[in-house]
């Protein structure tokens, strides 16, 4: 997802029925459809990894179409692809943002496409001018990289016979980038290519779903990453926010504590007695997952010496008073966290990533009115990305790019049902299924370890409870970060990042 309004705004959305209000746009009739802009194609030359990589831009629209044929979507996209590879060797990587309603702006102009926006580290981006740089950590050197559009976002859009709301959903986006793969494997004859996924925040949603999808289709994939998921939604419970906190009862407060200890740790309020962040953090686990979960379960059967016992440990952990823990009755929601901990400093930290602080200007509320993390990199990357299209790639369309679509831009409310199945979307049995079905199938999972939008926590917990055989558990890798939502946004991070996946992608190959 991005990054935009995740958990905790989707939650609010769909039980607010907001989300639903929206009214449908109308489709275009055949006569009224725009003609397709000409793919713009240059090309270039990269430095990766000590190698000297030419390769070819192409930026352009595949067009969808339903099940009588007829045109219902054009989605846009760019693909770097190395000049002279074998296709029958060189990997191919399709990317995406969520939301659901993002483009795929940010990770294609901020991680590991060949050039790369600069951004402050956990700190405001000044203004324009910005810079945007040769990327010396692309995957330019291991994949040819897909950056994908989602229907009505960026230059994309739902035309033709094509309404909003058979792309907006968990399975209709699903069957929505299955039909856009297939087409752009066949188009560009990659068919027999390695091929990869690579979903960011809900993309990690749709790479469940949509692995299964194509693995369905008789397109077998090699690997997927996972950065900052999100594929169980009944068990982040907006961090005790929303209707979703109902279903999940206190399960959203052990997934976040290891977030929110993460955090006091990078903002020297916690009692972490001089260990460092890994270590810190799995006493904090091993605390969460017993003895807190143990004395939230007793509820009012808790004893009063084990309550303070509690009290005192979340006191060290996360740097609250112990008065305000006693009145939040040992249940901390994360927005109310990113507002109470630096509170005497007028400060709020990050949803996304909670290394950013930024002013408060409502010291009394309870909890943050926007998000530094968001706010601190979105000019930059959506102004570099603007100019970079047009200016160096030369794709010059009439429509306005779209970062972020939701409401009306959508068209359409997002359907979270799933299978069938009410909401909550829980997509983590189509992972399972295609682990089972494909067992050479790879799985990379990145976290970040001040992420208030995908706790890591959750994350673990729900890949290892894919209820899969050990072997196959096996093929699951994991990466932790100290970063955010964005691992890539922090310099340490994101050289660290690339050489855990540089080193995956040549296990995933050779089948190790």
């Amino acid at each position: 997802m991005r990054n935009r309004q995740m958990l905790a705004a989707l939650a609010a959305l769909l039980f607010s029925g907001a989300l639903f209000g929206a009214a449908p746009a109308p489709s275009p009739t055949p006569s009224a459809l725009p003609t397709p802009m000409p793919d713009a194609v240059t090309h270039h030359v990269a430095h990766v990894a000590e190698q000297t990589i030419a390769y070819t831009a192409r930026a352009g629209t595949i067009s969808l179409h339903d099940a009588k044929e007829h045109l219902s979507a054009r989605i846009f996209y760019v693909a770097y692809t190395k000049d002279g590879a074998d296709p029958n060797k060189r990997p191919v990587t399709f990317f995406y943002n969520g939301g659901p309603g993002s483009s795929t702006i940010w990770l294609h102009m901020a991680s590991y496409g060949p050039m790369r926006v600069v951004t402050a580290n956990a700190a405001v981006t000044r203004p324009a001018p910005f810079t945007l740089a040769a990327n010396g950590y692309s995957l330019i050197d291991k994949s040819d990289l897909v950056f994908v559009d989602a229907p009505n976002t960026g230059y994309s859009r739902v035309v033709g016979a094509g309404e909003p709301k058979d792309f907006m959903g968990v399975d209709q986006d699903g069957r929505a980038f299955t039909q856009f793969i297939e087409r752009y494997i066949s188009q560009f004859g990659r068919w027999n290519s390695p091929k990869f996924l690579f979903g960011e925040s809900y993309g990690t949603t749709r790479d469940c779903v949509l692995v299964n999808m194509l693995q369905g289709a008789g397109v077998q994939m090699n690997g997927v990453i996972l950065l900052s998921s999100i594929l169980n939604f009944g068990l982040g419970g907006g961090g005790g926010f929303g209707g979703l906190a109902v279903a999940t009862g206190d399960w959203s407060y052990v997934f976040y504590l290891p977030t929110e200890a993460a955090t006091a740790w990078y903002h020297k309020k916690a009692n972490a007695r001089g260990k460092s962040l890994d270590a810190f953090l799995k006493d904090v686990e091993a605390f969460s997952l017993g003895r807190y979960f143990h004395a939230l379960a007793q509820g009012a059967d808790l004893s009063r010496s084990e309550y303070d016992g509690v009290v005192r440990q979340l006191h060290d952990d996360l740097g609250l008073s112990e008065d305000y823990i006693r009145a939040s009755n040992l249940r901390i929601p994360y927005p109310r966290f990113e507002k109470e901990l630096l509170r005497n400093e007028a400060t709020i930290m990050g949803r996304y990533d909670s290394r950013f602080m930024t002013y408060d200007l409502d010291n009394a509320a309870d909890r943050p009115a926007w998000d530094p993390s968001d706010v601190g990199i979105s000019g930059a990357i959506v102004g570099t990305f603007n100019q970079y299209i047009r200016g160096t790639l030369h794709y010059n369309s009439d429509l306005r790019y779209r970062p972020t679509a939701y409401g009306g831009e959508l068209g359409a409310p997002w359907d979270m049902h799933h299978r069938g199945d009410n909401p909550p979307a829980n997509v983590a049995p189509d992972l399972a299924q295609a682990m089972a079905q494909n067992p050479h199938l790879r799985v990379f999972s990145a976290n970040g370890r001040y992420d208030f939008a995908t706790p890591y926590f959750a994350t673990v917990y729900t890949l290892t409870h894919l209820g899969i055989p050990p072997a196959l558990q096996k093929n699951i890798r994991y990466g932790f970060y100290e970063s955010g939502h964005m691992v890539y946004l922090n310099p340490a991070a994101i050289g660290k990042f690339k050489n855990d996946l540089a080193h995956w992608y040549d296990d995933a190959l050779a089948g190790r």
